[in-house]
């Protein structure tokens, strides 16, 4: 018996909360996924319990009633509230529309400058920027310098040109000595070479004129005094180009030791003048002088661009306001909604298709007011009004689970 009482008892609890969970899904559907969802239903389409009998089941019962009340009472709350702006956005639109013709001309000028300031503003922020936020701002901090900044850093790439110059003049000097060093060592071992050619000849042509002289007892005067002179220009050729080849040599030397220093000297001027330009390209964070120059005047393009911005939504600002008074002056509840619907002021046709979404909004929440309050309230509270009728003896326990209920909530 106990077992078949447990069973009994769950099955029971069981079908209270498939009905809520149903009842739940209805209400989902008819809120969220589907706002014109009407869903025609009553109690008697779900499963009803009828054993009361148990005190737990009563209590779960009257609870899930009482929270379907609460949570009806709230949605009814934010659909009212929903309700009563859509129907002043109505009689916003009947008030309007009720200004005198003349009047409305006021109205309409306002709306259309309005809209037009609109338009110039929303053109300006749509626009491509020059230049980020970040580098505008860096620029404006650096506005008293930027110029003397431009100046030097263009004289330091200028000069750093001319440095590049100079190192390559001197390098190709540089090596124009070493090749001409070259040609004056192979000149002076050529002359040493020729010197030994000629004493060696001369050495032959004595040799032979002693031959002669002695075995063939011929007259070799003449042969002497040839070789003789042959012998002393040959060897003072050969010993002024020696000379002036070694004379030379020394003055290239001389050159390439002059060359060295002064690429030296010129190789700190570069060093110098290249850290120059590396740290005001780290300041100015620039490649260039170009660069540099080049976000100079974007500067002023995207300041001029930024203060017409700023104008434009001064002129907005004062333009909305000005709507917004006339709109006050003729008893329009929610004035500041017709700043961003300036279309419908103008163009009547746009009036009138806004009226109609409106109203089909309205008959939207009219039913769903309706719904929450007579089928999910009024159901709840005829759930409760039967539990009472048809079990009197209940009446007392079920009066106090409300007013606990509704004390608590």
């Amino acid at each position: 018996m106990l077992v078949n009482k447990k069973c009994f008892e769950m099955k029971k609890g069981m079908v209270i909360r498939m009905n809520w969970l149903k009842k739940l899904w209805k209400k989902w559907r008819s809120i969220v996924a589907d706002p014109d969802f009407e869903e025609d239903w009553d109690e008697d389409e779900d499963e009803q319990i009828e054993d009361f009998s148990d005190q737990e089941i009563r209590e779960e019962y009257v609870l899930g009633c009482l929270e379907k009340i609460a949570t009806a009472s709230k949605e009814m709350e934010n659909l009212h509230f929903e309700y009563d702006t859509v129907t002043s956005y109505l009689k916003d639109m009947e008030e309007i529309e009720a200004i005198p013709e003349e009047e409305a001309e006021e109205l309409k000028s306002c709306a259309k400058k309005v809209e037009l300031l609109q338009n110039s503003r929303d053109d300006y922020a749509g626009r491509k920027h020059l230049m980020s936020d970040e580098r505008f701002y860096q620029i404006e901090s650096m506005l008293d310098e930027i110029e003397e900044g431009c100046s030097r850093l263009k004289e330091a790439e200028e000069y750093q040109e001319l440095i590049k110059k100079d190192l390559g003049r001197l390098d190709g000097e540089k090596n124009a000595y070493h090749f001409r060093k070259q040609e004056l060592n192979n000149a002076i071992v050529d002359t040493k070479g020729m010197a030994v050619i000629c004493v060696t000849a001369l050495i032959l042509c004595i040799l032979l004129l002693l031959f002669l002289q002695f075995v063939l007892d011929l007259d070799t005067k003449a042969g002497y005094l040839i070789t003789a002179l042959a012998a002393a220009i040959a060897i003072t050729v050969i010993y002024v180009k020696h000379t002036e080849a070694k004379r030379e040599l020394k003055k290239v030397e001389r050159g390439i030791n002059k060359i060295i220093l002064l690429q030296n000297k010129v190789k700190i001027r570069y060093v110098n003048n290249t850290n120059l330009i590396d740290y005001l390209y780290l300041k100015y964070k620039v490649t260039s002088a170009a660069e540099l120059e080049n976000l100079w005047k974007q500067y002023y393009l995207e300041k001029e661009e930024r203060e017409k911005y700023r104008r434009a939504e001064l002129d907005l600002d004062y333009s909305q306001q000005e709507l917004l008074r006339i709109l006050r002056r003729y008893q329009v509840n929610d004035p500041a909604i017709w700043l961003h619907q300036t279309e419908a002021i103008l163009d009547p046709k746009e009036m009138v298709e806004i009226r109609h979404n409106l109203i089909i909004r309205r008959q939207s929440l009219r039913r769903r007011m309706d719904y929450n309050k007579e089928v999910v309230a009024g159901g709840a509270q005829k759930e409760i009004k039967e539990l009472v009728h048809n079990h009197p003896e209940y009446t007392k326990e079920i009066i106090e689970m409300v007013e606990k209920y509704e004390k608590n909530g």
